[in-house]
């Protein structure tokens, strides 16, 4: 029987109540996906828009965590069969600590003819018109710099033996007490990682006085030139926001961190001692205190608080996923206990760099990723000289022989 008079009314005029409401959260839940999706698109499945940049140079500080970035370039460009621009002969720095200059390049050398190369990061002092003889128009420049003080710690601990001012002082609290008893410019560009060690890498002079206009000069010009200044005390923001500017995968930029010191090897400084350290290496420490800032303007700039925050969790969760299918206990280990020679990472001054050994149960595949991950600089950079230049003597590493 049908329904008649107010409450046979009403009945339709409910249902276009309910279908106006249900189209009404319909469209604004679409409008939030949409914003939310295109938030995370290129978080999922560790994918990024666009092609990837494959175009880069890295100028590598040192005492930075720098060895670890270094790492993810040369896995970037086995991975995608990319070139690298590698030191000339039997060296393994680009001429460091005197300027750079092209030829110190192999396949360089005068008078071939022109080439470029993709990824650029071993050790060099920078001098810009050299290297945009070797790196096409394009390329992608970034750095990484660190608390100045604990990168002269460390500075310290690597180089006690050759840096004439670190070698004459019984320890890095007597020579902050009275630098100038110990550092001496007539020893030229050996006592150079003994102040602002950083500033120096960048192609400028370390003994410089800290005159402001001349320190902004300089900021601005490392400002031009490199889009992207990483900060070793951030390393996993930084690697965050240098994957999003590059557009890697997630996969590209996960690294274990090499060429780090045991912790007993790492020494204290007093507050008075920090100090110290800041004074006596103010250029750097102004260079550090500018592009912390500038990261973190960057980060929110590019990312915001929210995703980088998973995009942070999501790098640590792959590195710890990796950790455990890669290698041996899961952590790092001493040079005595690494097993495989080849393995073992160079040993300087008093500082006991740590390495890895991979777990025996692992298949080909894995494996060959894994070692990847895992292989010191010097050996890495050898590898990857013999597959570039397989007619050319391969580079011989003296310490994997002892």
């Amino acid at each position: 029987m049908p329904l008649r008079g107010a409450e046979g009314l009403a009945l339709p005029h409910r249902c276009f109540q309910a279908i106006l409401l249900l189209a009404l959260i319909v469209f604004l839940l679409a409008g939030f996906l949409h914003r939310d999706i295109r938030l995370f698109a290129p978080l999922l499945g560790g994918q990024a828009e666009g092609p990837p940049i494959i175009n880069v140079m890295f100028l590598k500080t040192h005492k930075t965590a720098s060895s670890t970035v270094l790492n993810i370039l040369f896995r970037f460009a086995e991975t995608h069969n990319l070139s690298v621009a590698l030191p000339a002969g039997s060296r393994f720095h680009l001429g460091y600590p005197w300027l750079f200059l092209a030829r110190y390049v192999e396949g360089l050398e005068p008078p071939g003819p022109q080439r470029h190369f993709n990824i650029m990061c071993n050790h060099l002092r920078f001098n810009l018109p050299e290297v945009q003889k070797v790196m096409p128009n394009d390329t992608f420049y970034f750095s990484i710099l660190r608390n100045p003080v604990f990168q002269l710690e460390s500075a310290f601990a690597y180089y006690r033996k050759d840096v004439p001012a670190f070698r004459a002082a019984g320890s890095l609290d007597a020579f902050l007490a009275a630098p100038r008893t110990y550092y001496h410019r007539g020893a030229g560009l050996r006592n150079a990682p003994a102040r602002n060690g950083m500033w120096f890498d960048l192609g400028f002079d370390n003994d410089a006085p800290a005159d402001e206009a001349y320190v902004r000069a300089r900021l601005a010009d490392v400002e031009r030139r490199f889009q992207l200044v990483l900060i070793a005390e951030h390393l996993d923001e930084s690697l965050v926001l240098l994957r999003h500017l590059l557009r890697w995968r997630l996969d590209d930029v996960v690294a274990f961190p090499l060429n780090s010191r045991s912790p007993r090897s790492v020494a204290g400084l007093s507050p008075e001692a920090r100090a110290r350290a800041r004074r006596w290496c103010a250029l750097d420490w102004r260079l550090y205190e500018h592009f912390n800032r500038t990261l973190w303007a960057r980060v929110r700039a590019e990312l915001g608080p929210r995703r980088l925050r998973s995009e942070v969790a999501r790098l640590r969760a792959r590195r710890r996923e990796l950790a455990a299918r890669c290698l041996q206990d899961g952590e790092a280990k001493s040079r005595s206990q690494i097993t495989d020679r080849r393995l073992r990472p160079y040993q300087s001054g008093v500082a006991e760099i740590m390495g890895y050994n991979l777990r025996r149960d692992l298949d080909n595949q894995t494996r060959q990723m894994c070692r990847r991950m895992v292989t010191p600089e010097l050996q890495y950079m050898a590898h990857l000289y013999a597959r570039q230049f397989p007619g050319k003597p391969p580079k011989n590493i003296p310490f994997l022989e002892d």
